[in-house]
């Protein structure tokens, strides 16, 4: 079936690219792009390209070869993704290296190794620097230090939808490819073609609804196919965006963007899933879509059910890889990692030039999405029958917390080449936080979105007067 692709990815060299360009004109707008430019020193680059710019295969069976991966049939459907089986990367590159010696057609059995989470098992190997650009991931921030989902029922480190992170690489031969599809929670992506060559095929938040069926509940599977125009009327009416991108670059996958992926030459790339405060209403909308659909699913019993709304939520989690308590706990700690931190600016006499600092700005602004997205989450009537609670003063004991405080204020600093301050004046600072005034005299306990949002409103209300910021941070939180 023939689609209609009327434009093109927009290229940028990354290194003449500003951090608060790329935030205005692509984060913000939700746009994709491809970046150059960003990868000459990763180690990867050189070693997992041989010299003639092919995958290393014998490198990876050699230093890698025990580790069990995923590994998806492109030619076999199952439900609504490619069928996948577990082997070793060796028992991979061995059936890889099998099909260079013959004919591959789009119907055989090509296999494509998705989602390894290369940097939770190797992470002394540094193969690659995130660039700049994607670092502010709050995701991966708080999955290196927590689990998003806490029913041990659910949870499972092997589950794609509910992992220990959202940094992996791929590997395929030519003719492997991905199914349509938007990305895990809405998130953004990044993906770096380490070696090889992609041809990405988009399409906008806008006209998503065109590749459903008439219930909106099922999508195309492969946009090549004949696709039934009983069943998907739509489909021909989509206008597609196409990128090929060649080795050595970087496309952004904005929230909610549709996209096929076909790998046109033997491929290896890096690929990250995250979120921050630019897109997450976009993971609320997702949560709250999957949860109606998740009590719609079960209503006929909802009568004979002693716990419906547990029974939605751990379906939700089972599902979507976290429920609204598991949303409101990430939101909460994050919020108080952020609230570490401008306490840190205030009381460190930056108070006098939070007009102009790029951290401050950040701060606020972050502080700004979490409050809007609460008040979406409050609007629903989430109530606090879940046994979730969250103490501000509390988790400054927590070493756990202690360390994504300290990678927080490390990445915004990295970004904004600002300096960090060490463990010990951080522990300090805890303590300083946990007696203040501020904090002593509001309730710091979160049980549902009104406790937080009171509890940030309460919070910068008061820094305000103490440091005499009242219209800077109280509009920019508005």
């Amino acid at each position: 079936m023939g689609i209609k692709i009327e434009g093109k990815i927009e290229k940028v060299n990354g290194k003449e690219l500003a951090y608060d360009e790329f935030v205005k004109n692509y984060m913000e707008k939700n746009q994709p792009l491809l970046l150059t430019g960003l990868m000459e020193d990763w180690r990867a680059s050189r070693d997992w390209v041989t010299q003639n710019g092919n995958p290393n295969l014998q490198f990876f069976a050699t230093r890698f070869g025990k580790s069990k991966v995923q590994v998806a049939d492109c030619g076999t459907r199952e439900f609504t993704d490619q069928k996948r089986v577990e082997m070793s990367v060796s028992e991979f590159v061995d059936q890889w290296v099998q099909n260079a010696s013959t004919i591959i057609v789009r119907d055989k059995s090509v296999l494509y190794l998705k989602d390894w989470h290369f940097v939770k098992e190797y992470p002394e190997y540094l193969a690659y620097t995130t660039p700049q650009f994607f670092c502010d991931d709050w995701l991966n921030m708080y999955l290196d230090n927590y689990r998003m989902h806490r029913d041990p029922d659910v949870y499972s480190e092997s589950n794609e939808i509910s992992c220990s992170d959202y940094r992996f690489v791929y590997m395929g031969e030519k003719g492997s490819w991905t199914p349509l599809h938007a990305d895990v929670f809405r998130s953004y992506s990044w993906s770096a073609n380490v070696c090889g060559k992609k041809r990405w095929l988009f399409l906008s938040p806008s006209q998503s609804h065109l590749v459903f069926d008439r219930y909106m509940k099922s999508s195309v599977y492969n946009i090549y196919d004949e696709v039934s125009e009983t069943k998907f009327p739509g489909f021909k009416k989509a206008i597609w965006l196409e990128c090929i991108q060649e080795p050595n670059e970087i496309i952004f996958v904005p929230s909610g963007w549709y996209h096929q992926v076909d790998n046109l030459e033997d491929t290896i790339s890096i690929n990250h899933n995250w979120f921050n405060g630019y897109n997450l209403c976009w993971v609320w909308d997702l949560l709250l879509k999957d949860y109606n659909e998740a009590k719609e699913y079960i209503e006929d019993i909802k009568d004979i059910c002693d716990d419906f709304e547990g029974l939605c939520q751990r379906n939700l989690a089972a599902n979507t890889g976290m429920n609204f308590f598991d949303f409101l706990s990430f939101l909460a700690r994050i919020c108080f990692a952020n609230l570490v931190q401008v306490f840190h600016l205030l009381i460190n006499g930056e108070s006098l030039i939070w007009n102009s600092s790029p951290i401050g700005h950040q701060l606020t602004t972050n502080l700004a999405s979490i409050r809007k997205t609460a008040l979406k989450m409050k609007s629903i009537g989430l109530t606090r029958n879940h046994g979730f609670h969250l103490g501000f003063r509390e988790i400054l004991d927590d070493p756990e917390f202690m360390k994504l405080c300290m990678v927080s204020e490390k990445t915004y600093a990295m970004i904004y080449h600002q300096h960090t301050s060490d463990y010990r004046s951080k522990k300090s600072l805890m303590g300083d936080v946990r007696d203040s005034n501020i904090v002593r005299s509001h309730s710091s306990q979160v049980s549902t979105p009104d406790d937080l949002i009171r509890f940030i409103d309460h919070v910068i209300t008061n820094l305000c007067g103490v440091c005499g910021n009242e219209n800077v941070l109280l509009s920019e939180l508005s």
